[in-house]
C-alpha cells in the first residue's frame, strides 16, 4: 500500500488578507496633527475679529474638516505675504485662500476650488438713474470711481481711461470708507468684490451709519471672477507624507458641499449675521 503524502498546510485566506491589509495601512493611520494657515486680513472671507479667526472660507474649512476625523487640524491666522512665503519655503503645509496662479507660484498646488469671488462695480441710485451702465469702462467715462487704496483691479482699459482723463479713480482705505462716500454721492461708483460690498453694506445699515439722504447703491456690471482654494506646498514631500491622502479626501468633501448647496447656504447665512 503506497504511503499517503503528507497533508499540505492550507493557508487561512481571512487571516492572510487581514495581515496584508495591515501591512498596507499608512503610518499616519492614527489622527494626524496639522496646522493650516489662513489670511488674517481678508474680510469677509478670512480675518481675525476680537482675537478669533473667522470669515466665509474659515467656516467652510471648519465644516469640511469635521468630516475628516483622521486629521486634527488647527487653523492659524497669518499675514498673507508671510503665509505665501512659508509655503514657498516648505515651512507650512497649506494656506487659504489663494487664487489659481500656477505659473507665478510653481511651489504651490491647489485644492478643489471652494468659492467663486466676483469683481463688480456698484453705483449709487443717482448715477444709475442718469446713465445706462452696461459697458465697462466706456459707459462710465466722466464718473468718479472709488477703489481701495493699493487695489488695482479695473483692468487695462480702465487704467488707460484714467491716464487719458476720461474718468477719475478715487482711492480710499477699505470698503467702508468707499461705500459711505458712494452713499453720500462723493463718488459715483465703486469697484470691489461682490460679497465684500454686500457684507459691508449690511454692517453699515446694522450699525446705523447711514445718514439721512444716503443714496441706495446697486450692482451695475461684473468685471471678472476668481476662485479661492486651499493652497499647499509642493515642496518637502517627506515632511508631509499624508499630503496626498488629505487632499484626496478634502477635495471630495468640498465637491460634496458644493453639490448639496451647503456652501451657498453658508455664504447666505454669513451675510445675514
Amino acid at each position: 500500500m503506497p504511503a499517503r503524502p503528507a497533508p499540505t498546510r492550507r493557508r487561512r485566506p481571512g487571516r492572510w488578507l487581514l495581515l496584508a491589509a495591515c501591512a498596507c495601512l499608512p503610518a499616519w493611520a492614527a489622527p494626524v496633527s496639522i496646522t493650516i494657515y489662513a489670511d488674517d486680513h481678508y474680510p469677509p472671507y478670512s480675518y481675525v475679529d476680537n482675537g478669533q479667526l473667522t470669515g466665509i472660507y474659515t467656516l467652510i474649512m471648519q465644516k469640511a474638516l469635521e468630516r475628516l476625523p483622521e486629521y486634527q487640524v488647527q487653523l492659524a491666522p497669518v499675514p498673507w505675504k508671510r503665509g505665501v512665503l512659508m509655503l514657498e519655503k516648505g515651512e507650512a503645509f497649506a494656506l487659504y485662500p489663494p487664487y489659481f496662479r500656477p505659473d507665478e507660484r510653481r511651489y504651490m498646488k491647489y485644492s478643489e476650488p471652494m468659492l467663486t469671488e466676483q469683481l463688480v462695480v456698484f453705483c449709487n441710485a443717482d448715477v444709475i438713474a442718469r446713465r445706462g451702465l452696461k459697458n465697462w469702462p466706456a459707459d462710465y467715462y466722466g464718473l468718479r470711481v472709488g477703489m481701495n487704496a493699493g487695489f488695482l483691479a479695473g483692468g487695462k482699459q480702465f487704467d488707460e481711461a484714467v491716464k487719458a482723463g476720461r474718468l477719475r479713480a478715487d482711492a480710499a482705505h477699505g470698503s467702508r470708507a468707499n461705500l459711505l462716500k458712494l452713499m453720500l454721492g462723493r463718488i459715483d461708483c465703486y469697484v470691489n468684490d461682490r460679497l465684500s460690498i454686500q457684507w459691508e453694506v449690511a454692517r453699515i445699515k446694522k450699525e446705523g451709519l447711514m445718514v439721512p439722504g444716503s443714496l441706495p447703491v446697486s450692482e451695475t456690471v461684473e468685471l471678472s471672477a476668481e476662485q479661492g482654494h486651499l493652497g499647499y506646498t509642493a515642496l518637502e514631500p517627506a515632511q508631509y507624507p499624508f499630503r496626498d491622502d488629505f487632499f484626496l479626501k478634502f477635495n471630495a468633501v468640498i465637491r460634496d458641499m458644493k453639490r448639496s448647496g451647503e456652501i451657498k447656504d453658508m455664504v447666505s447665512n454669513f451675510l445675514l449675521k
